[in-house]
């Protein structure tokens, strides 16, 4: 058998790089533009990219390079100019890079030495970091959060999960008519939506309809994230793949509710 070729290694990786950039800028698209400059980036240079790391990190390190480019280039367009602004005065509040360390060790799953590698950090350095945006996280301001989900038991773990990070769940709804009836109600300041709901509904045309009366930031729940992060169509900005761990709802909530108010496509 022929030995892969490097398109084909990093091919199972990158729905996942996907997921990190859109957590990191908030939109699909902001964050798909970096990856596609990520990879062009490897197409015009492969004897640049680090083969010499697991093809995973070599990928999210390449990234990682083009994400510290992004930051310091500032605003990318006139259309961009104001999210920018808003995307800058907060990050001023909490480190970028103890944020990505936080989504690098929780949402991606590394361990805290692949962080350092990625971050160009010592590992106390990265344990640091994760504090410092835990820390930030703690002060956020709470949310009133919409559960759609139609599993009685994963809906109880999301519950607990979003009280003991001092929110408040304003509903839980398991199917689409249903959501959408409690975002009437409660008018929720965040929304968790599973994709398949119990009477076969889809989360995702929940979601829409919510949307098209309500701005709040949605988190999708998947057992299947790569159908979510192609890069070719309209696709969630906020991700959490099932399994989840306590610690990767915490972030991802706290990254939606980072980025609410720019008014930027979920």
């Amino acid at each position: 058998m022929s030995e892969k070729t490097l398109g084909e290694k990093l091919a199972p990786h990158l729905p996942y790089v996907r997921r990190y950039a859109r957590a990191l800028t908030g939109s699909q698209q902001s964050g798909d533009t970096i990856v596609r400059a990520t990879l062009q980036s490897i197409v015009d240079a492969p004897e640049e990219f680090p083969s010499d790391l697991e093809p995973r990190i070599a990928l999210y390190k390449t990234f990682e390079a083009f994400w510290r480019i992004s930051e310091e280039a500032g605003p990318r367009s006139d259309a961009d100019v104001g999210n920018d602004m808003i995307v800058q005065k907060r990050l001023a509040d909490l480190t970028p890079k103890s944020r990505r360390a936080l989504l690098l060790t929780t949402m991606e799953g590394f361990t805290e030495s692949e962080a350092a590698i990625l971050l160009n950090e010592d590992v106390d350095r990265v344990r640091a970091l994760v504090a410092e945006a835990t820390d930030e996280i703690d002060r956020q301001t709470h949310a009133r959060v919409l559960i759609i989900e139609d599993e009685p038991i994963i809906a109880m773990d999301i519950e607990t999960i979003v009280t003991e990070s001092g929110h408040e769940v304003a509903a839980i709804a398991v199917t689409r008519d249903e959501a959408v009836a409690a975002a009437k109600e409660h008018n929720p300041t965040l929304v968790l939506a599973d994709i398949q709901l119990a009477d076969n509904s889809s989360g995702i045309d929940a979601v829409k309809d919510i949307l098209s009366d309500h701005h709040v930031p949605v988190i999708f729940i998947t057992a299947f994230p790569e159908r979510l992060l192609t890069g070719e169509k309209p696709e969630p900005a906020f991700l959490i793949t099932k399994p989840f761990q306590r610690d990767t709802v915490k972030t991802a909530i706290a990254q939606a509710l980072f980025f609410d108010g720019m008014n930027v496509p979920v």
